[in-house]
């Protein structure tokens, strides 16, 4: 029997891709490790990461896969899922992101089954959810 080893990316589109992955960047503490731009100022692809952690994103676009998904804005403000990214250094990340304007939703506090953690919106409206809370300790 041949065991696999599974990795989960969350892809989440945009309307100005370019602006946020900026923001992500700056306020979420992510790095950008592929950003392929594409015409009249689009994102086609791109991989940011957050320590072994990865988010795939684009701009909204009406291709095969993009007709799949939409942007909040497009859904009256509505999300499908929410990805949740462990976050050693919860307090000062939860500061920053705050600083650099995000939504909080969910102020941060201690979690019931452990760790501590927030939830907030971003520049457009995706909902992040921040936690030291890690299921796999």
């Amino acid at each position: 029997m041949t065991t696999h080893k599974a990795c989960i990316i969350p892809v989440i589109q945009y309307k100005n891709a370019k602006a946020a992955i900026e923001w992500i960047c700056e306020s979420f503490g992510f790095e950008k490790h592929l950003v392929v731009e594409g015409e009249e100022n689009t994102i086609i692809h791109a991989q940011l990461t957050y320590g072994n952690s990865m988010i795939m994103l684009s701009s909204e676009n009406n291709n095969d896969y993009g007709k799949l998904i939409k942007t909040p804005n497009s859904l009256n403000g509505i999300n499908t899922q929410a990805p949740y990214i462990i976050v050693e250094k919860i307090d000062d990340h939860y500061k920053n992101a705050v600083a650099k304007g995000a939504k909080t939703l969910i102020e941060i506090k201690d979690e019931e089954y452990g760790g501590r953690g927030y939830t907030c919106k971003d520049i457009e409206g995706h909902i992040w959810s921040f936690g030291s809370y890690n299921p796999w300790n």
